[in-house]
């Protein structure tokens, strides 16, 4: 299949990200991977661009090499996250909250500016927004990295509304627990637990943003697919 469809996946270099950027490459897309560095090597015909999403000015240039390059842009993957942050309440500091903003939550909504922008012109374009399970259900001491998932379901609702005038479909997936390494050395209990018998894996991800970045899905519009499994309908007590 000719690479026509260009698909740009932020944190493209690693985690899930990766994942996506090898899957939506064999699907035929001609992927930009945009990472703070390459933390794996990609395929061939990926091309990879420094870019810290957190700042403007960054995220501005790359958009404007991209366009120059190829033309017109087709599909935005926002995956970059940062999801180190568990603190409790009393230890996480101001500046610490606010880089998981900045990235997860401001980073996203920048690159979907530049991506309306660099999709002017075109019939087709997909804003795919990474959230979490975490955005409606958490545990204690992920409040940063919650806030910025909430606040990306909520970005991809409203930019679904406001871009009713273009042929911008803009939806989130939610990610539940997917492992991403070492799945043979999870438990039963592990499986057992998810009603559909197992833990996720990035291909299920894969799965879920192809088929909302094909042309013909475009009555799917400001959803927030939820890949976790049937855990979040499940009703847990503790004994």
């Amino acid at each position: 299949m000719q690479k026509t469809k260009v698909c740009i996946i932020t944190g493209g270099t690693r985690g899930i990200g990766y994942h996506l950027s090898l899957g939506f490459h064999e699907a035929g897309y001609q992927v930009i991977a945009l990472d703070m560095k390459q933390h794996k090597l990609l395929a061939e015909g990926i091309d990879f661009i420094e870019t810290d999403v957190s700042i403007k000015e960054n995220i501005s240039r790359t958009f404007e090499q991209i366009k120059a390059q190829y033309g017109a842009v087709h599909v935005l993957i926002n995956n970059a996250a940062i999801s180190t942050f568990s603190k409790h309440i009393s230890d996480i500091s101001i500046e610490e909250f606010d880089s998981v903003i900045d990235v997860n939550l401001r980073g996203s909504f920048i690159c979907a500016k530049e991506f309306i922008q660099a999709n002017s012109g075109q019939d087709y374009g997909r804003i795919i927004n990474i959230a979490s399970t975490r955005w409606h259900q958490n545990e204690a001491n992920w409040e940063a990295y919650g806030a910025s998932k909430g606040g990306i379901v909520s970005l991809t609702n409203t930019l679904a509304v406001s871009l009713s005038d273009t042929p911008i479909t803009v939806n989130a997936v939610s990610p539940g627990w997917i492992q991403v390494e070492g799945y043979e050395e999870l438990s039963k209990k592990d499986h057992a637990q998810h009603p559909s018998g197992r833990v996720g894996k990035p291909q299920d991800i894969v799965n879920a943003c192809l088929f909302l970045a094909d042309k013909q899905n475009d009555f799917i519009n400001g959803h927030n697919l939820v890949v976790d499994g049937g855990m979040t309908k499940k009703m847990i007590y503790e004994e």
